[in-house]
């Protein structure tokens, strides 16, 4: 069995051909008979234009919040599988602040600016930045592998969370058509919840208060997952104590009560809210799609008897009766960005320390690049191989695996891989 992923393939005029094994590509490499044309994910270009039909290929996709699988399958073989991991949350805390900036600068004694909330309407199609980025990255790839090999057809997991299902596994009939809140109010929802008991004494018959079980002040929230009711006594004693330094000498009470807490939701929320979007964003590629369900995959895992990870999820999408799995290590696929568009850095206090360069290439390098430099004398002997960070006067920083090396010059590195907005590794 190889462990690598196998090897795509382009004929002369860049027609995708049915990727091959390690072995055979190294051979077509020695011989001559192609060049490496891509690095990630690794290509080959044949030096001459190939008549036949290849092999299909069914991509099929296990979205994600945080990394989204990828599996590229020829018939029941599993010739490629990647995974990749969105930067959503670097999204939004961007954005938050860009807010808190424009906030403060507002404040200011500054010129009047008009109001503007009038001219911003949204589509009715609108998503979020950072989850419109999971849509959009995942689409970049799916194209990306429809340019490298012969796809005919797609298989999505198309998840539909049930998120009353998730918070209360045993709500059925009128109560799940209803919502868990019809009828009630939040109080008498806690009271019925509860027992109409303090839950931490027990105390019957006594006023009984809302209380947060993550203190507001160590950042819990109001969502009813995070409250309870407690009389004035405990309350008072608990104050804004973690849930845990309050209960520590009552392990047993301290369990129940997190055993009824439910479990956060916003991954969930995530993959609902983009799941539609993608599946109507792959239809435009005019080829065969279809869906499988969350529990159709986990029933073809554990029946093959298949590690759980995101990019074998993938491969168990769908109607599945048997798998042959050729590669044990999938290429990792992080989203990095494209830099910013600063014109000027600052340091952590928000003043300006640094100028940002007018021209983005040094000596045919740009910071992104995955570069490889070899050093034969000097203090910094050694391979080095990682993201480049370019500088005017040509002494580059490479982020190795290893951590960041300095002081590289730019006569020492050869380009691997042009920044494409994406870091990779197996």
């Amino acid at each position: 069995m190889s462990k690598s992923n196998f090897v795509f393939v382009l004929d002369a005029d860049l027609n995708p051909l049915t990727p091959c094994s390690p072995g055979v590509a190294r051979s077509l490499l020695k011989s001559g008979k192609a060049s490496v044309y891509r690095r990630y994910p690794f290509t080959l270009i044949l030096k001459k234009k190939v008549d036949t039909r290849p092999a299909p290929i069914t991509i099929k996709l296990d979205p994600g919040s945080k990394t989204t699988g990828i599996a590229l399958l020829q018939g029941s073989k599993v010739v490629f599988g990647a995974e990749l991991t969105h930067r959503g949350q670097t999204i939004k805390a961007s954005l938050e602040s860009r807010r808190s900036l424009r906030r403060g600068r507002r404040n200011r004694h500054t010129r009047y600016r008009p109001a503007r909330f009038l001219n911003r309407t949204r589509p009715t199609d609108w998503l979020a930045p950072s989850l419109q980025h999971r849509v959009e990255t995942t689409m970049t790839w799916v194209n990306r592998f429809i340019r490298l090999a012969p796809v005919n057809s797609i298989v999505q997991e198309l998840v539909r969370f049930d998120l009353q299902k998730m918070e209360n596994p045993e709500i059925s009939g009128i109560e799940y058509q209803q919502g868990e809140l019809a009828g009630y109010e939040v109080r008498e929802y806690l009271l019925n919840k509860w027992d109409r008991k303090c839950a931490y004494c027990a105390v019957e018959n006594v006023p009984l208060q809302i209380e947060h079980i993550q203190p507001k002040a160590k950042g819990g929230s109001n969502r009813l997952s995070n409250l309870c009711l407690a009389c004035e006594k405990c309350n008072l004693k608990k104050g804004t104590q973690d849930i845990e330094q309050f209960l520590a000498k009552k392990p047993d009470l301290l369990k129940k009560i997190k055993a009824q807490a439910k479990r956060p939701l916003k991954d969930a929320a995530a993959v609902n809210s983009t799941r539609w979007a993608l599946y109507h964003r792959l239809k435009q590629t005019c080829l065969s799609i279809s869906t499988g369900s969350g529990g159709l995959t986990k029933f073809n895992r554990t029946r093959l008897g298949l590690a759980k990870t995101h990019w074998l999820d993938a491969a168990c999408v769908g109607e599945v009766e048997m798998l042959e799995v050729l590669t044990l290590k999938p290429l990792k696929i992080t989203a990095t960005g494209h830099g910013t568009r600063q014109m000027c850095r600052t340091d952590k206090f928000g003043f300006p320390n640094r100028y940002v360069p007018r021209n983005k290439f040094v000596k045919g390098f740009q910071t992104g690049d995955i570069v490889k430099a070899v050093v034969t004398s000097g203090k910094k002997i050694g391979t080095y191989v990682g993201r480049v960070a370019v500088r005017s006067t040509g002494s580059f920083n490479i982020s190795t695996a290893n951590g960041l090396i300095q002081g590289i010059g730019y006569k020492n590195c050869v380009s691997v891989h042009k920044k494409d907005g994406y870091n990779y590794g197996f």
